[in-house]
């Protein structure tokens, strides 16, 4: 599968760690699940995200459904070429990031797995 070993990985989220500051996007294999997404519904800048619960939302032709965030911290930036263009994330899952938090809890990304973990996972759990 080969996924960026500079990642850390959730079951559909992968976070990219700069400082205090995390970048979020959906993972390729995710996106595989969902198929052309079609829509997605923008995290605003200034959102306070909790660990768990959703921050943003796709849709495909077939299916939609809220992405829950791995951390909590507060929303900095947002790519809003995605408004435009979301199919953006099908064409590149990791170069096209949704949004930049700030993280509140350093901690919650020793719960993160690695490129190693997360191939693991989709091996026993998508095939």
């Amino acid at each position: 599968m080969g996924l960026p070993k500079n990642l850390r990985y959730t079951e559909h989220v992968w976070v990219k760690v700069e400082g205090n500051t995390a970048v979020l996007g959906v993972t390729d294999y995710g996106l595989q699940q969902i198929k052309e997404i079609v829509f997605i519904d923008l995290p605003k800048k200034g959102q306070m995200l909790r660990k768990g619960e959703s921050f943003t939302v796709l849709e495909s032709v077939k299916w939609s459904g809220h992405i829950n965030s791995p951390i909590s911290g507060e929303v900095v930036e947002v790519n809003e070429g995605l408004f435009d263009e979301p199919e953006r994330l099908n064409k590149d899952p990791h170069g096209s990031w949704i949004c930049k938090v700030k993280i509140s809890d350093p901690d919650e990304l020793k719960c993160l797995m690695d490129s190693e973990a997360a191939e693991k996972w989709v091996k026993e759990n998508l095939g």
